[in-house]
């Protein structure tokens, strides 16, 4: 079963705590998904190999770790997932960037792909999937199905907010995939919306309340 990683760091819940307002700008609610994605980044990459080096300072030789040649990738759910993009390729200024489109069927109620790219080599690196809110998990679990079938192997799931129900979902589907949250909150309401969650992600960060 897949690990789930709940933040407790005071900088996140602090910006959290301004990112939950209704009455935070969208400017500022924009910046603040990108600082927390950045925070969250320095978690899950916690696991990285590392290879020893040394490195000529103005004084001496040292010897320094660094990251042994991991490829990765961040893939974002469109539309949400754009807004935490920029706090986490700020911290790997390397890493490439997949995107995935979904839009759910109103007949069937499932998800349907209607854009991926990725790159070229997406089954050699280790992918985070970003997304702010595990609802339903439907699109989270979708996204991954999609992901494996262009040959991903190691993936992880980074989103701000959590529900239960979404969390069981990813669990059900993808018991290899672990989850990076920065809360849990308590259920979805009738409208699957996280209570007490912070509303819809995408149409705050875009200003399309």
């Amino acid at each position: 079963m897949s690990k789930v990683v709940v933040f407790d760091h005071p900088l996140i819940q602090h910006k959290l705590s301004i990112l939950r307002d209704e009455k935070t700008s969208v400017k500022v609610f924009r910046e603040l998904i990108s600082e927390i994605a950045m925070l969250m980044c320095y978690e899950a990459t916690r696991d990285l190999p590392l290879e020893e080096i040394e490195v000529k300072t103005p004084v001496a030789v040292a010897k320094c770790r660094r990251i042994a040649g991991k490829k990765l990738a961040v893939v974002p759910i469109l539309r949400a997932g754009l807004g935490m993009v920029d706090g986490m390729v700020s911290m790997m200024p390397n890493v490439k960037v997949g995107h995935i489109g979904l839009y759910r069927d109103p007949a069937t109620k499932e998800p349907v792909k209607y854009y991926f790219k990725m790159p070229a080599d997406i089954a050699e690196r280790d992918v985070i999937v970003v997304d702010p809110m595990l609802a339903t998990g439907g699109s989270a679990a979708a996204a991954i199905d999609f992901l494996k079938e262009a040959g991903a192997k190691h993936i992880k799931l980074m989103s701000i907010i959590g529900a239960p129900e979404g969390v069981a979902r990813m669990q059900e589907a993808h018991p290899d995939v672990d989850i990076f949250v920065a809360a849990m909150d308590d259920h979805l309401n009738e409208n699957a919306y996280i209570v007490p969650g912070l509303g819809d992600a995408g149409d705050r960060i875009f200003g399309t309340k």
